[in-house]
């Protein structure tokens, strides 16, 4: 009996398995995706026209980029709330 009840569940199991190859997948699969990347595209025929992008050149894009990593390796010091105020002309 102990040999027998764990062969019978298992092909229980496995006959449930067997019921469909295949899911039947909704007809209306991806549409949603499909509708809310069409929602978001500001202009969908931009890729057929051959105008350059507006933005920054090649130079001051990189100038910028230049500017940024320099601030991590010489950050400017921060003031604290103790010295506002402290060491300039005072006003009368």
């Amino acid at each position: 009996m102990r040999t027998l009840l764990p062969g019978a569940l298992a092909l229980i199991l496995l006959g449930g398995c067997a019921a469909s190859t295949t899911p039947q997948l909704d007809s209306q699969l991806g549409v949603a995706v499909r509708t809310a990347r069409s929602q978001q595209t500001l202009d969908p025929q931009a890729v057929n026209r051959a105008a350059p992008p507006l933005g920054l050149d090649g130079k001051a894009a990189h100038s910028a980029y230049e500017l940024y990593q320099k601030s991590f390796k010489a950050p400017e010091p921060q003031t604290t709330a103790f010295t506002i105020g402290v060491g300039g002309a005072s006003s009368k």
